[in-house]
């Protein structure tokens, strides 16, 4: 047994991933209760994918997979988030409408850029569905400071995205920024989507973000609970994951992913089961 569990452990790749894993999970689970609060997993599955112009200029720019495709989805995720926020402010039209219109446009972009790279199937793959053993010390460290400047922010803004997030009425009535909040709230989850795309890729970020936080949903309605929920959920289906990724040789990402809608699975049935009894 504790060969089992310490032969992926000798790999420095291995190490890596594992840490990448548990640090993007903990972002994900604290800001995914906000998206999942506010009802917001549909924008966070279209910033997801509103990010690939970013990573295909990223790739164009560098000259292949480098920080370059970091840094260019960073920029892409932050101006996609304001358009959405913009626009829904700004016209009669609805959020969701908005943010259609806004995926359909930048995900179409980001194909006519990756269809001029030749061998775009090969090099941004990882990043469409995720490569988290190839993440190299670099990477690793991006993950620590953007992923940390996302949690110190909610940290302190904790009490007012809480009451934005339970009432928003109440928020208007205590003459909160409302407006600026939102924008930031907005930003926040944009950083969270690109520290976690390497981790699962485009394809599978709204995953992490929205799973862990709706299974610790499922448990209490206790939002400083349920952040601790979700995140003990996402760092033991990313672990877990990694595990399964090792041994079974499939894609880390989506073993990560499987794990943890497992884990929804289970504590879904659970309840389930004893609301009928």
């Amino acid at each position: 047994m504790i060969e089992f569990i310490l032969e992926p452990l000798q790999y420095a790749f291995m190490v890596r991933g594992m840490i990448a894993a548990v640090l993007v999970g903990i972002v994900c689970a604290v800001v995914g209760t906000y998206v999942v609060l506010r009802g917001m997993a549909f924008f966070g599955d279209a910033l997801a994918h509103s990010i690939l112009p970013g990573v295909a200029i990223g790739y164009l720019v560098g000259g292949g997979v480098g920080p370059a495709l970091f840094w260019w989805a960073l920029i892409t995720a932050i101006l996609s988030s304001l358009g959405i926020g913009a626009i829904s402010r700004s016209t009669k039209i609805k959020e969701d409408t908005s943010i259609g219109v806004i995926f359909a446009g930048m995900f179409a972009l980001g194909v006519a850029l990756i269809s001029t790279v030749r061998s775009y199937s090969i090099d941004l793959a990882h990043f469409l569905f995720g490569d988290v053993l190839g993440i190299q010390s670099s990477d690793l460290w991006l993950v620590i400071i953007f992923g940390g400047f996302v949690l110190i922010t909610i940290f302190a803004f904790y009490k007012e995205f809480m009451i934005l997030s339970f009432d928003p009425i109440l928020a208007v009535t205590l003459r909160l920024p409302v407006r600026s909040l939102e924008v930031l709230l907005l930003v926040l989850i944009a950083v969270s989507i690109v520290v976690t795309l390497q981790t699962v890729g485009v394809s599978l970020t709204v995953a992490m973000l929205v799973t862990p936080a709706a299974t610790a949903y499922l448990i209490t309605k206790r939002m400083q609970v349920m952040m601790m929920i979700g995140v003990s959920i996402a760092i033991i289906s990313g672990v877990v994951g990694l595990y399964l990724s090792y041994y079974l040789s499939i894609a880390s990402g989506a073993a990560i992913v499987l794990t943890c809608t497992a884990v929804f699975g289970l504590i879904w049935g659970f309840q389930t089961v004893r609301g009928k009894i």
